[in-house]
């Protein structure tokens, strides 16, 4: 095997739900967590949380050895960033803050080898180091490659439509927290304009076939995303879901 499946691509396609964390603990033992705890990806996140390169490749490692897609969200629009995460093995790239069409080309550019883009050519690990045809590797990367822009703007979400509508775009992932400040009600993530907001965010996301994600923040948003035909769903990262862990396991013995 010359490159290894996009199980998450796969069953986005074919309309399975899917579950997901960002990983913001740099850790390759989390991440081998999440994938034993029936995950189905794990965004890496190195906008918010420093993660050295080798952390971040051992991270890429050892979701690979427990069947969990890694994606990287790197910090911006870069595309030599973009390089570094694909060619470490990522699987796919959330990008925050997509704003323009032109911002989005250049995200799918960056994630494609040529004709479809202009990635950088390298036979490292994730080309498994020569061992295979590498023509053929960068026809097989192209194929399993996602590009997940992130909307979490209000000039994200004015242009929904023309960033959804750039081919090669394989999800898009909300981001209520900014959403909520750029519309001037920062954490207010469930306040109506945010809702609103995210919404028209989804319908362009159906109006061109781009699986929508959701990062649910109570029972209820899940249901109503659910209800709306939403398959793929971030849970949180798993830095917040230990903290809770860890308090309630205390409590529960303080409290006795």
């Amino acid at each position: 095997m010359m490159l290894r499946v996009n199980t998450l691509k796969q069953k986005l396609v074919s309309g399975v739900p899917v579950f997901g964390l960002l990983g913001s603990i740099p850790s390759p033992v989390v991440v081998e967590m999440v994938g034993c705890a029936g995950f189905d990806f794990i965004i890496i996140d190195t906008e918010h949380v420093l993660v050295n390169p080798e952390t971040l490749e051992n991270m890429i490692r050892a979701a690979e050895a427990v069947g969990l897609t890694a994606l990287v969200r790197v910090s911006e629009p870069n595309p030599k960033e973009i390089l570094r995460a694909l060619d470490a093995g990522a699987l796919g790239i959330v990008v925050p803050q997509v704003e323009t069409r032109k911002q989005a080309e250049l995200i799918v550019r960056a994630c494609k080898y040529g004709p479809q883009g202009t990635r950088s050519l390298n036979s490292g690990r994730a080309g498994l180091f020569g061992k295979h045809n590498l023509v053929e590797y960068i026809h097989k990367a192209n194929e399993e490659i996602m590009v997940v822009p992130m909307i979490e703007s209000r000039a994200g979400v004015e242009q929904a439509a023309d960033i959804l509508s750039v081919h090669g775009i394989d999800m898009v992932l909300e981001g209520a927290a900014d959403l909520s400040q750029s519309y001037g009600i920062p954490w207010q993530t469930r306040a109506p304009a945010v809702k609103e907001a995210l919404r028209l965010a989804f319908a362009a996301a159906e109006q061109y076939g781009v699986p929508y994600c959701a990062i649910p923040r109570a029972a209820e948003d899940y249901t109503e995303w659910v209800g709306l035909g939403v398959k793929a769903f971030v849970l949180g990262d798993e830095r917040g879901v230990s903290f809770r862990a860890l308090r309630a396991h205390l409590q529960g013995f303080a409290q006795a």
